[in-house]
């Protein structure tokens, strides 16, 4: 390598990573921003959310509220949450 030269590479744009390597020793992965925020519905917004049967771990009640949100690739399923109507409990069932 002649002096006063650098060697280019390549950087991540989410998470700014680079490596200096040649490109053609690099390895190309996607690790993706692991810092989403998750929206939990509050009891404001429930009235408005659709119903199904479902049973709480926690009261055993048969009735929760659902939504969806996109918390994985675009290509993957979205993550239903359900929100208990009793008790409030709340969990996410993945498609």
């Amino acid at each position: 390598m002649l002096p006063g030269k650098e060697k280019k590479g390549m950087a991540c744009s989410s998470c700014g990573f680079s490596d200096k390597k040649n490109n053609s020793e690099m390895k190309i992965s996607e690790r993706g921003n692991k810092n989403k925020d998750i929206e939990i519905i509050d009891d404001k917004e429930k009235d408005m959310l659709p119903k199904l049967k479902a049973t709480c771990s926690k009261c055993l009640n048969g009735e929760a509220y659902y939504w969806h949100i996109q918390t994985r690739a675009a290509d993957e399923p979205e993550t239903r949450f359900n929100k208990c109507t009793k008790c409030g409990h709340t969990w996410r069932t993945y498609g």
